[in-house]
């Protein structure tokens, strides 16, 4: 049975696979934080895609393996952790394909012994049982797969590991299509999905059997590949003739040698040996068919031939042992291909270098050096040599070897010629004794590379301060240019054509806080708007009730006086004034009428509580913990307490009496030590004998006998208890245990008792004091604190302090995304009021999408890329100077994947002290060091500019204010300790339930973690886990010496405590840790391993259908008492899809539940409604008409009766049951409910949000608007909504605490960092002292990575872009305040988290500057003293899209747009349809570039509405584009060759990743090596590897030029070059489409097209619609404000665009 036969079902994998590629997620592989998921890359397709690399020739290994080095030490030095898999069936493709053979060995083999990387070759095929078990036991998150091989027959292999790699749940990302920045890697991710996954499953024989065919059919090439060159040998005689050549040679050379020779004189002596063979067979059969036997001798070369062209082999190989990598780049490139019939001998000679590989085991106890299996032959150099002897030596130029060079040559030949054995071969020299050419003839053999060489440009000279203060230092030593140089005089003044006459491109435009849409005119008095404004006030501060309960503060400005230092107490009685002791006098009035109010009160509830407790003992001790709580007055919550303890001990004793020896229920022990707890800790000074006495009666009680005694002498207490009666009430274990083991969460807290003045709230905590001092002394600081620890408060207390101290000062808090500024904004208007100037404002706002009081508030809450706007705009500097403080939140965000640039110019542009906060950085060091370096250069600044800088606010200032004195200190605060226990759990699926099983976190780790890395420093263990850690290591060590002193009842940390507070438990753990490592250090590893593997829960394997069970989890957890719960997933479609699977549960719950004649009782109460209420409006119309008529009155109101008692039936009859909902009705009222659901009346997914909050379900993405995700925030918080599935948004700092978190999907995003942001949620302070963290549907070596890893270090982003350079300079050349905004700017230039501490970053960052500056200067946005001019203001607006915005004025300078926009007749103001679709098209090739999947355009599926694929540009666009884009590349060129003095020269001659280094000294004492290396022009700006492939530094001049061509170690990518190439080609070389997804919509205005046709994600395609329809906005505004001219064409057509986009959006 044939392949044929299965063609069906390789055909539907195939449409499978091409069905995801338009859906593939173009992310980055690693996550913002430089930390990887474990991942496998398929060797095969490693290799198919660096095969194909468009700068390597074919048959040089050395350029091939340094592509694949390049590519693996890239994802290495990202932090990637990865195996590479090679198949043993996966060889079997390369048979058609024989001059990889050898490569493929080499390459195996080269990883294996050269690199550390794990190479995995024992796998047959992806079908095999060894590989399914390799992925369960090493859970790989994705495979690296090329979704095309170098055959149909390869391409089939790979969909087979595709469709596998799903079907385990493992994602598959293409190996094709990605790109590299400096921190990053991007690619196509296309995720294992519930669509997916079933296939395998489905069709599991027919895919086993398919595979099978193909892999037969693949072995059947072998054979046939074989027999047209060795005739009727078979593979195992030459398997068997290349081992004998392989033993005769280690006999010749006993002492070893290198891999080099050897395959040299093993593969052309057996080559020999097999080609003689070939020939003797190939007269055999022509004498047996009697054919004229020189016709075939002349189709194929004779023996002498071949041996001529083994010695060529032979010299090449030994140029290769001789000469450094310096020397072969100068080689000549020979242009010639070999002649036809040498083919033969070429192929035979790669299959024998195979063979001999293949059996490379053999030499294993003899000494072979590997080193250089990445350098066996390079074609090229042997050409070079091949034309030298066949034309040049012909010719008379007879040149030396060389003696070393001669001496090997021999040495080889010899070799080979003893090797081959059978025959004579002839003598080393001549090298050449026949006269046949190897090479075809060519007109113009050799490559002439001077041509190509890059012009060294030289620098336009600039005078410019900013320029000679940040590059002065490296400009003395550039080439500059003459005044009188073309180059020079061609900048004068661009050629502004006749339309651009109207154009003021130098005009200053709006900045984008004018365009950002004002929510209300601040300085409107209408009634309405200043009615909608009172309405936004008031639902703010609903929204900040929400957030926290704190009641709102009046600020009143008050004189700032210097701080005393809160940290000294106060002496007190000393100099008490009159007022003094008239205020002590009065506060002791109150107190003691508050005391005498709390007394009635306690009388009055008392007896009710009492009896409540012997009803039923929990809900009593409930309401009475309600009245403590409640209660102002120490002694009457002594005596409640005392009341508690009695009832509690009473409790026990009747619970011990009923059970007698059977188990006790603790639940009541733990009740008695809690109110001992509190007696002990709160009133030790109120209690009195008599109450001592009888806390020792109930320790003893308990059976805890020491503790009693040591309360209270013994012998009184001992009478009371018989001896006997003891194990019947007690507990059966020691206190510590028992507290440990039982009463871990309540733990009393170490917490100070001592109030701070400045804090009204609560009682801080050191840590906290610490950070209101940093305020007061006007310091920064770096704060890292876990999630929920209190360190926002010090931002509120930072506010406040400037709030009171004028009404001028400002406070910025920056917030990484819309959601947090909103519910900051929310919490400032709740917390303060303050009676201000008129149009001057507490709080403002100021996003992308909306803005209001932002310039006229005083604590500004906004985004980083907006707060940037601000700080760069030349006009708002007089504001800038009003900022007082500000305040990063999230500030980890520096290390992120989008934006993280801007917070690094945030950080080092503004000049007032700051707090960044933080709850997850693990080098905070670095950072505060790094922010510590730019406070000292405003430092010195201060110095320089003088004092005067404050001088125009300070005298806004009142007369009685304090100037405030400066600090340049940089403070890190740590804090790692969470106010609540974290405890994990893992769900698993069994007999259709779901059950949970407790994760200890030392599970997570190994003894090899351990002993490398010790404990992370987060991995912290609740006490009874501590508890679980002592009883487990005791177990496995029954010598263990130190089990005495470590044992809970007898630690040092616990003696004769009472009371074990929260401290002493982690200090115990501590100890127990230390003890643990110290048995992996000194010898007892083994133990270790044991009770680590009896900490790890038993085998977590889950059948059944995880996204189906998904509902039943909900149900279990709220069983379980465990809601309020946040459900974390990670893709948008997911997060709805669950939210509406549970619902859909509960609706079928209730359908079950429902009475069988409801529905009936439903129809027929809707039939006699809708009759009340029309009969009701025809009385109504008739009454209107005629006079009142008594009679018909009494009818109506019987009517309405009527009406309202039915509606009330029917309400009842749809009630919910409680059961059927997750809501808690009683968390709001209808009125409130009702407030909320309004916001969301028109929204896109309103009405879906409201139907789900009714069950207590909500869902929360980004892509909902901000007043949808405050619906879920708001119900959730206040306890109405109690399930929430969300994606990561939530993790960024929303204020969204609750009970449980479940991970219930695994993503490349759910990472260490993530992970602790998310988990941090769990356990809200003040509620839940136990927070618990589930994981569901994720694999437990994914588990113990996110709890065993630590969190990533920051690293700094590439910081400069050709638009910042655009942007800096508008500051500094129009800025309000010259000198000031010289400094910001230099500040931004100077300080780069990248550059600091690395000079040669820094050198390079100047070199970028200094490229930026030219290209600028050529472009026309620059003059030559470095002041904007041209159109450097529309470009600097559009900053959000480098490249494309500098592609779009270049085309609006030259005139296209004016040609395109072309009214539909002269004088109209109208545009057709046509002009439109034009417009949108170019406008989506610059600013709606979304690639897709090359082999996507091979598609044979139906599109309904799209076109998908988007077109080229218009043709006059296009020219104009690659004009553009060739200068650009020839600047950047030029600037790369003056950046590669920089290299360092020593790691560029290294293969990246094995450091197998290919410098040395070169050789000169060979005539022909001098000759043949003698090309030394254009070899400069690119690695020395890539030249051998015959490049030169010509070809950066070459579209789509990879990375890896330009020199690795300067640290520029190409990407850095502002160039947007139309058509964009992957690595395999294959044309990569743009999806249309901008202009489909506008020709049909369809979102359903975008998800059905161009395969997009609903709301991933409803926010690119937006950016894009902003983006078009932007544009038009800004033409209008350029041009004067009312009817200019181009003004008219982008405003027409603008306003058809938007109509069409807003349909959506």
């Amino acid at each position: 049975m044939g392949l044929e036969e299965h063609m069906m079902l390789l055909e539907k994998m195939s449409q499978l696979i091409m069905g995801a590629l338009p859906k593939a997620e173009y992310s980055s592989l690693f996550n913002d934080f430089v930390e990887s998921e474990f991942f496998l890359i398929d060797g095969d397709s490693l290799l198919a895609t660096c095969i194909c690399e468009k700068s390597l020739k074919q048959g040089q290994d050395l350029h091939f393996f340094y592509v694949v080095e390049y590519y693996l030490m890239d994802l290495i030095s990202k932090g990637g952790q990865f195996a590479i898999v090679f198949f043993k069936d996966a060889e079997y493709a390369y048979f058609s394909l024989p001059k990889l053979l050898p490569l493929r060995t080499a390459l195996i083999l080269h990883l294996q012994r050269n690199t550390t990387i794990d190479v995995q070759t024992e796998f047959s095929g992806c079908l095999s049982q060894g590989w399914k078990s390799f992925l369960e036991e090493r859970y790989p998150y994705y495979m690296i797969v090329a979704d095309e091989g170098l055959n149909p027959l390869q391409t089939h292999l790979f969909n087979f590991l595709i469709i596998q790699s799903w079907a385990m749940k493992v994602n598959v990302v293409l190996s094709s299509g990605q790109t590299s920045n400096i921190l990053r890697l991007y690619a196509y991710l296309m995720p294992s999905t519930s669509k997916n996954q079933p296939f395998f499953s489905e069709n599991k024989m027919k895919i086993e059997n398919a595979y099978k065919v193909l892999i037969k059919q693949l072995q059947e090439c072998r054979p046939l590949a074989l027999e047209s060159l060795f005739g009727n040998l078979k593979w195992k005689n030459i398997m068997e003739e290349a081992c004998e050549t392989i033993f005769l040679l280690k006999q010749l050379w006993p002492e070893g040698s290198d891999i080099r020779r050897v395959l040299c004189v093993t593969s052309c002596s057996l080559s020999l040996r097999m080609y003689h063979h070939f020939l003797e067979n190939r007269k055999k059969s022509v004498s047996d068919e009697n054919i004229n036997i020189q016709e075939v001798e002349s189709n194929c070369l004779n023996v002498q031939e071949m041996e001529d062209l083994c010695k060529l082999h032979c010299l090449s190989v030994v140029f290769l042992l001789h000469l450094p990598l310096s020397q072969r780049t100068c080689a000549r490139f020979i242009t010639s291909h070999w002649t036809k019939n040498l083919q033969t001998f070429l192929k035979m000679k790669k299959w024998c270098e195979y063979f001999i590989l293949s059996n490379i085991n053999i030499f294993e106890f003899w000494n072979l050096n590997l080193i250089h299996l990445s350098d066996l032959s390079d074609e090229l150099l042997l050409k070079n040599i091949a034309f030298y002897y066949e034309n040049e030596d012909v010719e008379g130029l007879h040149l030396n070897l060389g003696d070393a060079i001669m001496k090997d040559y021999e040495h080889l030949w010899n070799t080979v010629s003893k090797l081959v054995g059978k025959f004579s071969v002839g003598k080393p020299f001549p090298l050449r004794t026949t006269k046949l050419s190897f090479l075809e003839k060519n007109p113009s053999p050799i490559k002439d590379t001077s041509k190509e060489k890059i012009p060294n440009l030289g620098f336009i000279p600039m005078s410019c301060e900013l320029l000679d203060k940040f590059v002065g230092d490296i400009l003395k030593n550039l080439p500059l240019l003459k005044s009188d140089d073309p180059t020079v005089t061609s900048l004068v003044k661009q050629k502004e054509f006749d339309e651009l006459v109207h154009w003021h491109s130098h005009r200053p435009l709006s900045d984008d806080y004018d365009r950002t849409k004002c929510q209300y005119d601040e300085k409107c008095r209408d009634p309405r708007v200043l009615r909608s404004r009172q309405k936004y006030h008031v639902f703010q501060r609903f929204y900040g009730s929400s957030l926290e309960s704190v009641s709102p503060k009046t600020v009143v400005t008050q004189a700032v006086k210097p701080k005393r230092n809160f940290s000294v107490p106060k002496n007190k009685k000393a100099h008490e004034n009159k007022a003094e002791i008239i205020t002590r006098e009065n506060k002791k009035r109150l107190i003691a009428k508050e005391e005498e109010k709390e007394e009635k009160r306690w009388k009055a509830c008392s007896f009710s509580i009492e009896e409540e407790i012997k009803e039923n003992f929990n809900s009593g001790m409930k309401n009475l913990e309600d009245f403590l709580k409640s209660c102002k007055s120490s002694s009457v919550k002594l005596r409640v307490e005392m009341v508690a303890l009695t009832a509690c001990l009473k409790a026990w004793k009747d619970h011990c009496r009923d059970k007698g020896e059977t188990t006790k229920d603790l639940s009541i022990a733990v009740q008695m030590m809690k109110r001992i707890y509190s007696l002990m800790e709160q009133y030790p000074e109120l209690l009195q004998e008599a109450d001592h006495q009888f806390i020792a009666k109930c320790l003893k009680y308990l059976g805890f006998d020491e503790l009693a005694g040591s309360l209270y002498p013994a012998q009184v207490v001992r009478d009371d208890i018989k001896e006997m009666k003891r194990n019947k009430y007690s507990i059966g274990m020691g206190p510590v245990r028992f507290q440990l083991q039982y009463m871990g969460h309540y733990l009393i807290r170490e917490e100070r008792k001592d109030p701070d003045p400045r804090v009204q709230d609560f009682i801080p905590d050191t840590w906290q004091r610490e950070l209101l001092d940093v305020v007061d002394n006007n310091e920064s600081a770096v704060i890292v604190a876990p999630t929920s620890s209190g360190k926002t408060y010090a931002s509120y207390y930072c506010m406040e302090k400037v709030l009171k101290e004028s009404n001028e000062g400002v406070v910025v808090y920056v917030a990484p995304t819309k959601a947090l500024v909103n519910q900051v904004a929310a919490t400032v208007h709740n917390r303060f009021t303050k009676n201000l100037p008129n149009g001057e404002a507490i709080c403002g706002v100021f996003t992308r999408d909306y803005r209001h009081d932002a310039l006229n508030c005083q604590v500004l809450i906004t985004v980083p890329a907006c707060f940037e706007i601000l700080l760069l705009s030349p006009h708002r500097q007089a504001w800038v100077k009003r900022i007082r403080y500000v305040i990063f939140d999230e500030v980890h965000c520096l290390g992120g994947e989008i934006g993280a640039e801007i917070w690094e110019h945030l950080l080092v542009m503004i000049r007032c002290p700051f707090l960044a906060l933080s709850a997850t950085i693990s080098n905070p060091e670095h950072l505060t060091e790094w922010l510590q370096s730019v406070k000292h250069y405003w430092k010195q600044e201060d110095n320089t500019m003088g004092k005067n800088r404050n001088a125009g606010y300070c005298a806004s200032f009142h007369k009685d204010h304090f100037p405030i004195k400066e600090s340049y200190k940089v403070r890190l605060v740590l804090y790692g300790e969470r106010y609540n226990d974290l405890e994990k759990h893992v769900c698993t699926i069994k007999d259709d339930d779901i059950y949970f099983d407790h994760f200890h976190p030392c599970a997570a780790l190994t003894t090899d973690h351990i002993e490398k890395y010790g404990f992370p420093s987060d991995l912290t263990l609740s006490p009874r886990e501590t508890i679980q850690l002592y009883d487990t290591m005791f177990q496995f060590w029954e010598s263990w010496p130190r089990a005495q002193e470590l044992d809970p009842e007898k630690s040092i940390h616990f003696k004769n405590k009472i009371v074990i507070k929260k401290l002493d438990a982690r200090k115990y753990e501590e100890s127990l840790k230390a003890e643990f490592t110290s048995w992996i250090k000194n010898g007892h590893a083994e133990e270790a391993k044991m009770v680590l593997r009896k900490l790890s829960p038993d085998s977590v394997f889950s059948s059944g259908n995880m996204v189906r069970m998904f509902p039943r989890l909900v149900e279990k957890l709220r069983k379980m008492g465990k809601l309020p719960a946040l459900f974390f997933l990670f893709r948008l479609g997911d997060v709805e899809g669950r939210a509406l699977s549970v619902r859909t549960f509960l609706e079928l719950k209730q359908e079950e539940k429902r009475p069988p004649k409801a529905d009936k009782e439903f129809h027929d109460l809707t039939n006699k409604l809708r009759k009340v209420t029309k009969s009701i409006e025809k009385q109504k119309a008739i009454e209107e008409k005629s006079q009142k008529n008594p009679r018909k009155m009494d009818q109506r109101l019987i009517n309405e009766a009527e009406h309202n008692n039915l509606l009330r039936t029917l309400e009842k009859n749809m009630e919910i049951p409680q059961d059927c909902t997750y809501a808690n009705q009683k968390a709001i009222d209808e009125e409130t409910l009702q407030m909320v659901f309004d916001r969301v009346k028109f929204t896109r997914k309103g009405a879906d949000l409201k139907d789900l909050a009714r069950r207590g379900i909500g869902y929360h993405h980004s892509s909902l608007s901000f007043k949808e995700k405050q619906l879920v925030e708001i119900l959730f918080r206040k306890g109405f909504i109690r399930v929430v599935t969300a994606t990561g948004t939530l993790a960024l700092g929303i204020n969204m605490p609750c009970k449980s978190v479940v991970f219930a999907q695994n993503s490349v995003y759910l990472d260490a960092l993530n992970y602790r942001q998310m988990s941090g949620r769990a356990g809200r302070r003040g509620q839940d002292l136990l927070g618990d963290v589930y994981f569901y549907d994720i694999p437990l070596p994914k588990i113990e990575k996110l709890i065993k890893s630590k969190v990533p270090e920051l690293r700094g982003q590439f910081p400069l872009s050709i638009t910042l350079v655009v942007r800096l300079l508008l500051l500094a050349s129009k800025g309000d305040d010259p000198e000031d905004a010289k400094a910001k700017v230099l500040s931004v230039l100077k300080h780069s988290l990248l550059s600091f501490k690395q000079p040669r970053v820094t050198e390079m960052l100047k070199l970028y500057f200094l490229f930026s500056l030219q290209f600028l200067m050529k472009q026309g946005y620059l003059d030559q003293e470095g002041k904007p001019l041209g159109f450097a203001g529309l470009v600097s607006h559009l900053h959000y899209h480098e490249p494309s915005n500098l592609v779009f004025v270049s085309f609006l300078v030259k005139g296209l747009f004016h040609n395109l926009c072309q009214p539909t007749m002269k004088g109209s103001k109208h545009f057709s349809q046509d002009v439109m679709e034009k417009l949108v098209l170019v406008l989506a090739n610059l600013f709606g570039r979304r690639l897709l999947p090359a082999k996507f355009q091979d598609t044979t599926l139906k599109f309904y509405q799209s076109k998908v694929f988007l077109e080229d540009l218009p043709e006059d666009f296009n020219a104009a584009l690659h004009e553009y884009n060739m200068n650009v590349t020839k600047d950047f060129a030029s600037f790369l060759l003056n950046v590669s003095k920089l290299a360092d020269m020593k790691q560029e001659y290294q293969l990246p990743l094995s450091k197998i280094n290919f410098a040395g000294k070169e050789c000169e004492d060979s005539q022909l090596v001098s000759h043949l290396m003698n090309c030394k022009e254009g070899r400069v700006a690119i690695s020395p590897f890539v030249y051998l492939s015959g490049n030169s530094d010509g070809d950066l001049l070459q579209p789509n030029t990879p990375n890896h061509v330009v020199l690795r170690t300067i640290g520029i990518h190409h990407t850095q070059a502002p160039v947007l190439w139309s058509q964009v080609f992957d690595n395999q070389g294959r044309r990569m489409p743009l999806n249309a997804y901008a202009l489909d919509f506008y020709k049909h205005g369809s979102l359903t097209g975008l998800v059905q046709d161009n395969r997009m994600n609903e709301g991933a395609a409803y926010q690119l619609l937006k950016d894009f329809a902003l983006t078009i906005q932007s544009i038009s505004v800004s033409l209008r404000e350029l041009c004067e001219n009312e009817d200019d064409n181009v003004v008219l057509a982008f405003e027409q665009l603008s306003e058809t986009f938007f109509e069409k959006f807003n349909k959506v």
